[in-house]
């Protein structure tokens, strides 16, 4: 119980900056891909910004393994939360995460119900996963021979159309490294799309069954 105490506690302290890291590391990150011909400088700092983000990740990471307890498998239990230290492309997600910390110390204020909670979350964090894999795609893509994605409007596009699992064919990726993107993708909106889809099926039930509840037989 202190563990989970200790980890809780934690976690709402650390909720907030690991947000504003999350949120600085996009900034950072677009100056860094969108940025040619800016000032060394600048370049400079978006990079000490983009590492500095990276280093907050890995130390809230250690902290929460070291007060679980639970050794070796806390990697696949917090399969997310390792996969954001790896994976640059997930760490703008973490946003959502702070958006959530805060409604929990808004304890005296009514929350949203869960179907349109889960929504809310799905609709964030495919914003900000779509826009941090057109970044990283207009980096790959742009300059590659034979590329379709040469401009980051092309780039958002994609990423549209690849996260709606619509996939229209019109702009492509043609690197090894932007058809690995487009993989990791193509399987977080699938889950974002599974995840809005169930919410909102039960939350139609609900209203369904509660309509169905309140006609009252003739005759009684």
């Amino acid at each position: 119980m202190d563990d989970d105490s200790r980890t809780a506690r934690w976690e709402r302290q650390a909720g907030i900056p690991l947000g504003v890291a999350s949120l600085l590391f996009l900034v950072a990150y677009g100056v860094r891909i969108l940025g040619e011909g800016l000032p060394q400088p600048v370049l400079d700092l978006s990079s000490a910004v983009l590492y500095g983000a990276w280093a907050l990740f890995v130390v809230d990471y250690v902290v929460r393994w070291r007060l679980s307890g639970e050794g070796p498998g806390f990697v696949h239990r917090h399969w997310l939360d390792s996969l954001v230290v790896v994976l640059p492309l997930l760490r703008p997600v973490r946003i959502v995460r702070t958006y959530d910390a805060m409604q929990d110390r808004r304890q005296r204020e009514p929350r949203l119900a869960l179907q349109a909670r889960v929504m809310l979350y799905a609709g964030m964090a495919s914003t900000l996963l779509g826009l941090s894999a057109a970044l990283a795609e207009y980096y790959y893509e742009h300059a590659a021979p034979g590329a379709s994605i040469r401009t980051f409007g092309d780039a958002l596009w994609w990423a549209a159309s690849t996260l709606a699992t619509v996939g229209y064919g019109d702009v492509v990726p043609v690197t090894t490294m932007g058809r690995l993107i487009a993989v990791v993708l193509m399987g977080c909106g699938l889950a974002l799309l599974g995840a809005v889809t169930g919410s909102f099926s039960s939350f139609l039930m609900q209203r369904f069954a509660r309509a169905g509840d309140n006609v009252r037989p003739p005759g009684r």
